[in-house]
């Protein structure tokens, strides 16, 4: 007796972003408004990092809440309704409970139920990540549309006297609609993990030492080792980089933007020194206004860079998120 065949699921060959959303941080908060505690200056700041102001949301704001402001942008740029979603992936390290998913929720609050949902885990290279799996899901044939959001807020995790990272955190979330295409709209993702520096990027406690710290254990935040992630960010992050453009089987030359993780305007400027960029492309620095938003940051910078620089619409992009793990994630695509 034969045994019976299977069905397995095939989608379109090719995938593409077909619109975007962004949301963020209400409050405007200068240099100024947080030296003081980090015995610090403007001048400072600006020369190691390039930040002038962050956008940091108010007490009674979640990421979700951002979330779902740039979800409903995106579906409107997108021409799609919430209910023709094949699934929600979130990337996000600060939702407010480990579970149930932040995902979950905002596809509750979209009107995409019963799309499945699920949160991503991989903080600055997040939206990386959920771009590699919008395009696999698609031409899998899993789902026609999906929607990827980077969505933080940050501000909850920085101790006000931390001078290795806190000053540099901000709330935001960006959104993408994924969805197929006549060409190849998504190259091939180069990502990957390095956890033997799992430490680099960290929290200043667990949960659980807070839990029974007995009030001597303050509130988790981040910090960093800012040297060791500046010289892995320039120096291994610039070799990725590299390896999606080939992937794409493409050159620098062709491209129209490059949009790097915000995470420092000098890793930003090594970066493209590094890639031998030339000056027709264009690069997104929207940590100048922004603030660093880890998973939040590249669609971000992609929204702004396409109000600023509309005739780079169809052009195509490099994009890298990279950050606590250490992870990190990059691909060209196609700008909607």
């Amino acid at each position: 007796m034969s045994k019976p065949a299977l069905r397995q699921a095939n989608g379109p060959a090719h995938t593409r972003i077909l619109g975007l959303g962004a949301a963020r941080g209400e409050n405007v908060v200068t240099n100024f408004d947080i030296i003081e505690p980090i015995d610090s200056s403007d001048e400072w700041i600006r020369q190691r990092t390039g930040v002038v102001e962050r956008r940091r949301a108010g007490a009674g704001v979640q990421a979700v809440d951002l979330a779902e402001a740039a979800a409903r942008e995106a579906l409107a740029a997108a021409g799609i309704d919430a209910s023709q979603l094949g699934a929600v992936l979130v990337s996000t390290i600060s939702n407010v409970v480990p579970t149930p998913s932040l995902a979950a929720l905002l596809a509750d609050r979209i009107g995409a139920t019963p799309a499945p949902a699920y949160d991503i885990s991989a903080a600055c290279a997040g939206y990386a990540y959920g771009i590699a799996q919008a395009d696999a899901l698609i031409r899998s044939g899993l789902a026609e549309y999906v929607l990827v959001v980077g969505a933080e807020k940050m501000s909850d995790y920085a101790k006000p006297t931390d001078r290795t990272i806190s000053f540099l955190l901000a709330d935001g979330a960006g959104a993408a609609i994924v969805g197929p295409a006549d060409e190849p709209g998504i190259a091939p993702t180069i990502w990957g993990s390095d956890g033997s520096k799992w430490g680099t990027i960290r929290m200043t406690s667990t949960f659980a030492e807070y839990r029974d710290g007995a009030g001597e254990v303050e509130w988790p935040t981040l910090e960093q080792d800012g040297q060791t992630v500046f010289r892995w960010a320039v120096w291994e992050m610039a070799k990725v980089a590299k390896q999606a453009v080939e992937a794409a089987g493409i050159t620098p030359d062709q491209l129209d933007a490059f949009i790097p993780h915000q995470a420092n305007m000098r890793i930003i400027d090594e970066f493209a020194k590094q890639l031998g960029l030339p000056e027709s492309v264009v690069i997104a620095r929207d940590i100048a206004t922004t603030g660093n938003t880890s998973a939040a940051s590249v669609p971000l910078a992609t929204h702004r860079l396409l109000q600023e620089n509309p005739q780079l619409s169809g052009g195509l992009a490099l994009q890298i998120g990279f950050g606590a793990g250490l992870v990190y994630g990059a691909q060209v695509v196609r700008l909607p």
